[in-house]
C-alpha cells in the first residue's frame, strides 16, 4: 500500500481554486503583416527603356514577374504587355481573364536576317 498523503483542509483547497483562475488572458497574435509595397503607377524615362530592353528578352513574361521586375502597377504591366503584343516585340501564349502569358519572339530575328 502506497503512503498516505496529507490531504488539504477547506480553505487551502478554496485558496487554490481561487488562485488558479487568476492567471494571465492569453493575447491574440496580431498577425503576420506584410510589407506595403509601394509600386509606381507611371513609367518614368528610365524605368521604360529598362522596360523595353529587358522584358523582351526574358523567356516567360507574365504581368506578376514585370511587376516584381521593375517594381510598377499591376495595371501598368498589363497595358505596357498589351502594346508590347500589338507591336510584334513579345507573342502572347496564352491570354486568359486571368493570367496572361507571353514569350520572347524569336522567329521575328531569323525573318530579318
Amino acid at each position: 500500500m502506497p503512503p498516505k498523503i496529507q490531504q488539504k483542509s477547506k480553505e487551502q483547497k478554496m485558496a487554490a481554486a481561487m488562485a488558479g483562475g487568476k492567471g494571465k488572458k492569453k493575447k491574440w497574435s496580431k498577425g503576420k503583416a506584410r510589407d506595403k509595397v509601394d509600386n509606381k503607377v507611371l513609367f518614368s524615362k528610365e524605368q521604360w527603356e529598362r522596360f523595353e530592353s529587358e522584358v523582351p528578352k526574358m523567356k516567360l513574361i507574365t504581368v506578376s514577374t514585370v511587376v516584381e521586375k521593375l517594381k510598377i502597377n499591376a495595371g501598368l504591366a498589363r497595358r505596357a504587355l498589351n502594346n508590347m503584343s500589338d507591336e510584334g516585340t513579345i507573342k502572347a501564349v496564352c491570354v486568359s481573364r486571368a493570367q496572361r502569358i507571353y514569350t520572347r519572339n524569336i522567329g521575328d530575328d531569323e525573318e530579318e536576317e
